[in-house]
């Protein structure tokens, strides 16, 4: 039982799911601390015996190390959930999915040879619903064969000290440095997933990533590399080759489950992907020229814009550029500035001034301009696209100032679309 006043760190989707859990276990004295309630929210935090963190709330805080000086437990919906497993539910595997890319499509992948394996299973963290959200189906959790898919953001694994027996690392580059001090503190939250792993655990790691090998390098645990899987794109339905690596990370997890490979790499040839990433939303009639359009508003770091122009087989025009975290577009300048398909690119967000410098340094030939608004840049993209050719919505950038988030974003370009 934790000890009371308990405070609740934001008061989110997962600050709620966080005092639905409390009062279920009995627990009454619940305090909530949100920074909508003004800059001193976190005042009275010293008077909680323990603090529940919500994943978006930064832990080396002053006012939180003071808590924690003065006798607070800090903890966490991870590390509760992860409490509680072991102790009720020791046989349900758990498989922890962390990286900069590519994180929601593996654990979808992995879910998606489960449901076709008919392997019982529930997908929780940072994609799906909050961990201790898992713990209200009693009937799955006591199933013998359950297995649970958590995907881990750093701000979620910054204070772990537990890890789960299967971590899959994927390419880890630098991410969030709004919110980390630095990429070396970023890679070190990220490392959590198996720092703490045991030798009959496994820690399987993007090999072709030098973040993820030198967090792999941290685990106690068996160390499993992966590059591509070994199969033709065009036998999948997903597009992108960078789609090869998850799904080469989704077929070792099961295989350290027991699961036949051959029947995972079946079921990942079926898996259709999901929305916003590099997704395929339909061909339409622009005065007299045919367009594809691809919607990859999840793409909020230059890392997956690079994968998916390069996943592009047409010639397209791009729509680049969202809100500020202090990304280096250098590389992602150098890869579109050689990427000979790439005919225009349409600049918008606080960004785009600094991406179109970037992209101009590195002599990138497709002709750009900033625009306003998305509205605007999805109908100079239009009438740019030559016939046959391909919109695509890759923005490189987080979504804020513009819209609420990425989905928002991506659900105005669909609807430009349908409106074509």
């Amino acid at each position: 039982m934790l000890k009371q006043p308990v405070g609740i760190l934001g008061y989110g989707t997962e600050g709620k799911s966080t005092q639905k859990f409390l009062q279920e276990q009995g627990i009454e004295n619940i305090l909530i601390f949100d920074k909508k309630d003004g800059e001193n929210y976190l005042e009275n935090l010293p008077k909680c015996k323990t603090i529940v963190r919500s994943a978006g709330v930064y832990p080396l805080q002053k006012e939180i190390l003071n808590a924690q000086m003065k006798g607070a437990m800090l903890t966490s919906q991870i590390e509760l959930f992860f409490e509680i497993m072991q102790r009720d539910y020791p046989h349900v595997q758990i498989i922890g999915v962390t990286g900069t890319l590519g994180k929601g499509s593996c654990v979808s992948m992995i879910a998606h040879c489960l449901k076709t394996l008919n392997v019982p299973h529930s997908i929780g963290g940072n994609f799906g619903i909050p961990a201790l959200d898992l713990l209200q189906n009693k009937d799955l959790l006591s199933d013998k064969n359950t297995v649970i898919i958590l995907e881990l953001s750093s701000f979620q694994l910054m204070t772990l000290g537990v890890s789960p027996h299967i971590g899959v690392v994927l390419q880890t580059t630098s991410e969030h440095l709004d919110w980390h001090t630095s990429v070396e503190q970023y890679r070190d939250a990220k490392a959590n997933l198996v720092r703490w792993q045991k030798r009959n655990d496994f820690c399987i790691y993007n090999a072709t990533s030098e973040g993820a090998t030198q967090i792999a390098m941290q685990s106690g645990g068996i160390k499993k590399p992966f590059d591509s899987l070994k199969i033709p794109l065009e036998e999948c339905k997903v597009i992108g080759v960078h789609q090869l690596q998850n799904m080469a990370a989704a077929s070792l997890a099961l295989e350290c489950l027991g699961i036949d490979s051959s029947a995972c790499i079946n079921a990942l040839k079926l898996y259709e992907g999901l929305p916003l990433r590099l997704q395929n939303i339909g061909t339409k009639t622009y005065k007299n020229k045919t367009i594809s359009f691809y919607n990859d508003s999840y793409s909020t770091r230059p890392e997956a814009t690079i994968a998916a122009a390069k996943a592009m087989s047409k010639p397209f025009t791009l729509i680049l550029g969202g809100s500020e975290k202090n990304a280096d577009f250098t590389e992602l300048s150098k890869e579109l500035a050689k990427n000979n398909l790439l005919k225009g690119i349409a600049l918008i967000g606080s960004t785009a001034e600094r991406m179109q410098k970037s992209l101009q340094n590195e002599n990138c030939k497709a002709v750009m301009e900033i625009f306003e608004n998305l509205d605007a840049a999805f109908k100079w993209c239009c009438e740019t696209t030559e016939n046959g050719g391909a919109v695509l919505l890759s923005p490189a950038c987080a979504s804020f100032g513009l819209f609420s988030n990425y989905k928002e974003r991506g659900e105005k370009f669909t609807q430009m679309f349908s409106q074509i």
